[in-house]
């Protein structure tokens, strides 16, 4: 079959992947949503469900592509190479089965390219591992792997992650494959994957083109650290705008303040498999907002711990398929943005619950 031919095809079983929303079909995508699809599979290869499963929240869709290709798509001061290396590290971290198997395979297969005489793909070694190391064990104060231009591209690749892998976790079955169909086949499917988005990630891909998808927004001071790279910085500003703007339509109010509350005094470490930790701040909250309060805190602090009673809660407030996914996109852009801050550490010097201060 031609690549031609493939394309649409691998696109079309990878929708039959997402769970708990209804996809939007590649032939039945109009407006914002067949243009964010056009360029998805334009500039990464293929109709990558992690990304097309936001379709049902059109606004939530352009700014989970605007993170993707502008931080990692498009060709900056950071190689494809380290930036799969960086996905398929927080994938592990945050254990999203899914994205551990095609980032594996992507960092892999760039790993492979790297070897070929001639090219210009970072070469995997110690600095690959020390990166690594470094996006998955935030402790502000460490020395920096890579150089200090490098930041914007390096964090904004992990909170990517970070936010994918939870949203990843809820949406999407376990294996890049439609159910039903034997788990002998991933190996296959992931090289004829591998080879499309590898074979896209060697084109040059311009920066910003996606930027006109949403209106422009300043990113929030917690972004500080996209600063020196304009075209991250507008990436995730117009981002943070459109997935705040989708939340505030579905995501009760209280629900977001107790988020944010607890992001706050969060430390970073993993929450207890017994999910007791959720009672007590659950119950602050009115009886109608909290199978919302629920989810939202899963998603941001456990989100590979969602289960089907508990978007079922969800559903019984009247949660649409839009709904859905602005949650679960809000809780994990919250969460994976504290992340980044403790990547890059507090610009005001003023330190994390536990912290010494610290000047970036």
């Amino acid at each position: 079959m031609s690549k031609k031919l493939l394309v649409p095809v691998l696109g079309m079983l990878g929708l039959t992947q997402v769970r708990h929303v209804a996809p939007v079909r590649r032939g039945a995508a109009r407006g914002l949503v067949a243009e964010v699809y056009r360029q998805l599979e334009r500039d990464f290869g293929v109709l990558a469900p992690p990304v097309a499963l936001h379709a049902p929240a059109p606004e939530v869709l352009a700014a989970c592509w605007l993170l993707l290709r502008e931080t990692v798509i498009v060709e900056g001061a950071v190689d494809r190479l380290t930036k799969e290396t960086i996905a398929a590290a927080v994938s592990r971290a945050n254990t999203c089965p899914y994205c551990i198997t095609v980032h594996n395979e992507m960092s892999q297969s760039l790993g492979r390219q790297a070897m070929l005489p001639g090219t210009r793909a970072g070469r995997p070694g110690p600095r690959l591992d020390a990166i690594a190391d470094w996006v998955t064990t935030p402790s502000p104060g460490r020395e920096l792997p890579f150089p200090p231009a490098h930041t914007p591209e390096i964090v904004g690749s992990a909170v990517l992650m970070h936010y994918l892998n939870r949203v990843v976790n809820v949406l999407l079955y376990d294996i890049p494959l439609p159910p039903g169909v034997p788990r002998q086949a991933l190996g296959p499917v992931m090289k004829v994957l591998g080879r499309l988005i590898v074979g896209q990630a060697g084109r040059s891909h311009p920066a910003g083109h996606s930027l006109g998808l949403l209106p422009a927004a300043e990113p929030p001071a917690d972004l500080w650290w996209t600063a020196t790279n304009p075209n991250v910085a507008a990436a995730f500003g117009a981002a943070v705008a459109a997935v705040e703007a989708a939340a505030t339509r579905s995501v009760p109010a209280p629900v977001r303040e107790l988020v944010r509350r607890e992001l706050d005094a969060w430390d970073g470490t993993a929450r207890p498999l017994d999910p007791s930790w959720l009672a007590e701040p659950v119950a602050g909250l009115a009886e109608a907002d909290r199978p919302a309060g629920r989810l939202a805190m899963l998603v941001a602090f456990a989100a590979y711990r969602v289960d089907q009673p508990a978007v079922d809660a969800f559903r019984r407030t009247g949660a649409t398929d839009a709904d859905l996914v602005a949650l679960c996109a809000w809780a994990a852009l919250a969460a994976s943005r504290r992340i980044g801050a403790r990547l890059a550490g507090p610009r005001d010097g003023a330190g994390f619950p536990g912290e010494p201060a610290r000047h970036p």
